[in-house]
């Protein structure tokens, strides 16, 4: 610990309690209020990740945190460099990310009196943070009072950002001069002497949280066990970020037990992994519109919100028990039809039903289900072949990557694709995606942060998400990141092209698609990332070639909104049209 003057013991004992609680990487973006805590985190033997932009540096972090499933601390000076955490921190909030948000500032005494890079930043984040603090300043020979105080701060705020519900925490610390580690023997407390800083550094951390199971209780486990039981035409839906671990192999193997289908977003967790079988559906957003005699006596929901919009309508167009089960009390049905929100443990609900082995079981009902799943998965590969199916880039590449490699899925098209056009696999993935907020704004630097936990991530994107963070491609050099970008390029706002203004020119161009004209191979060069430009025959090869390779690469490809639109109603009519699918 670095026992210069009050601010670095201050920082010091604080991120010295971090680490031994378990933190791993810090992302700092440079400054000079900030100095003490950068200081004791540059000592403290913990990763730093430097970043000259604050909102990539936010981004970059969020994507470490969301890969790797454990808090990842950001510190930043003080003024407007904190407000550029703000986009982030939304995403942590409803993404469910755990962050530790540090941002330096002015004393009490500078604040509101016109002092340089000074703004309010009590309680900056509102309602999108777990919990917010504002740090005393640190004091000239401190009480072992606060020295405590400093240990369960950072025990509190490593727990906050985890449980029961997982997002950011804002600690807002504020340092008087100087803030360099410059002697001021004066500031040490007298206590604090070589034989108490050894006992301090070989010490487990101060304060530890013990967190309990929400385990079901016999009302609720009898009452699904009787509601099932007298349903058995039954359907499992999980949305993004269902459970993890054992999870999706218990939910599996109850849905097998029951001849439940299950609707797996591709952000589930459920669509890909060993447990895959013949109950795993992913064609869903294709074949539900014509699939009107699948009609379900129940609903079991896990997870959030489902990603696509055709399986929330038809949701919200079923008037039948929907269950929602959680092991956080957040709400998730923006259709207003869940009838039961239980707050309990997934995975021992599970459990607890798979002791009962007197269900009813309906022999056609996953047989009637499988018989579109099969046609969707029969038309979508045959539309593959066709070059402008911009739909088939993303089974392209999950094709291509080896199990349990790392794929990103910007938002708008890309990640829309991912889960209408790729089919559930044994081949197990870490697909990723920022679909808390769902905004195309920092889904770069997400992706790099996630590649620094999962080195060879594949990171999938539209234009406008790309050109939206440009400037977090300066991680790769800095932070040793090794990942591939393949940038599908359809010259502007290619999703619009689904809405009912598309048939409305000229202001559909102008205000919607808005095309940029712009293809990036200079933004490549400028960051010293190899770059090649690819069609949809010449994907694989270059996707191979950057995979093997240990740099960081962007393939760019260029596609056609409108031609691909055609198509995908194309692939619509194919699936309706299907002789299978009428008789």
């Amino acid at each position: 610990m670095n026992t210069a003057n009050r601010n670095t013991i201050w920082c010091g004992i604080f991120v010295s309690e971090l680490k031994k609680l378990g933190l791993d990487c810090v992302c700092i973006a440079p400054g000079s209020r900030s100095t003490p805590l950068a200081i004791a985190f540059a000592e403290s033997g913990i990763r730093v990740y430097v970043h000259s932009d604050e909102r990539s540096a936010a981004y970059f972090a969020l994507g470490l945190a969301r890969a790797s499933k454990k808090p990842v601390a950001l510190l930043c000076t003080s003024g407007t460099a904190a407000a550029n955490f703000f986009p982030a921190i939304v995403e942590a909030n409803y993404s469910e990310v755990p962050l530790i948000v540090l941002t330096a500032d002015r004393p009490a005494e500078l604040r509101e009196s016109g002092a340089n890079q000074t703004i309010d930043q009590l309680k900056l984040y509102g309602e999108h943070v777990r919990w917010f603090a504002d740090v005393p300043a640190p004091e000239a020979n401190f009480s072992k009072h606060l020295f405590r105080y400093l240990q369960s701060l950072a025990a509190r705020a490593m727990e906050t950002s985890q449980s029961p519900l997982p997002g950011a925490v804002h600690l807002n610390f504020p340092f008087r001069k100087p803030l360099e580690p410059i002697e001021v023997p004066t500031d040490i407390p007298a206590w604090m002497d070589n034989a108490f800083l050894d006992a301090h550094e070989n010490s487990p951390a101060h304060l530890k949280f013990l967190r309990p199971q929400i385990s079901p209780s016999r009302a609720q486990i009898d009452f699904l066990t009787q509601i099932i039981t007298t349903s058995p035409r039954g359907l499992i839906v999980c949305g993004p970020r269902c459970t993890e671990g054992n999870f999706p192999t218990r939910l599996t193997e109850l849905a097998t037990q029951l001849g439940y289908p299950i609707l797996a977003d591709s952000l589930s967790g459920l669509r890909f992994g060993e447990h895959v079988n013949q109950n795993i559906l992913g064609g869903y957003e294709t074949f539900l519109p014509f699939a009107k005699e699948l009609q379900p006596q129940i609903i079991l929901r896990f997870g959030d919100i489902p990603t696509g919009t055709v399986i929330s309508n038809y949701l919200g167009e079923l008037d039948v028990p929907q269950i929602y089960i959680s092991e956080t009390n957040r709400w998730r049905d923006d259709r207003f039809r869940v009838t039961q929100s239980m707050w309990v443990d997934p995975l021992l609900v599970c459990e607890e039903l798979l002791r009962n082995s007197n269900y009813q079981f309906d022999p056609n009902w996953l047989p009637a289900w499988r018989k579109f799943e099969d046609i969707v998965w029969d038309e979508v590969n045959a539309i593959r072949a066709e070059k402008d199916f911009e739909g088939g880039i993303l089974p392209d590449v999950f094709d291509q990557l080896a199990a349990n490699n790392g794929l990103f899925v910007a938002n708008s098209l890309p990640v829309r694709h991912f889960d209408q056009f790729v089919k559930p696999a044994k081949k197990p993935m870490h697909v990723f995606a920022n679909r808390g907020a769902s905004g195309i704004d920092g889904t770069l630097s997400s992706a790099l942060g996630a590649a620094a936990h999962l080195p060879g991530l594949v990171f999938v994107t539209g234009d406008l998400s790309f050109y939206h963070d440009m400037n977090g491609l300066l991680a790769i050099q800095r932070c040793g990141i090794r990942a591939t970008i393949i940038i599908i390029n359809n010259d502007g706002g290619g999703i619009f092209e689904r809405l009912p203004i598309s048939k409305f020119e000229p202001p559909f161009t102008d205000l919607f698609t808005t095309p940029h004209g712009l293809t990036f191979e200079h933004a490549a060069k400028l960051y010293g990332i190899d770059y090649t430009r690819a069609e949809r025959a010449s994907l694989a090869s270059a996707l191979s070639t950057s995979l093997t390779s240990n740099k960081s690469s962007i393939i760019e490809i260029t596609s056609d909104a409108k031609k691909f639109e055609s198509l995908r109603k194309e692939l619509t009519l194919r699936v309706k049209t299907n002789r299978r699918y009428r008789n």
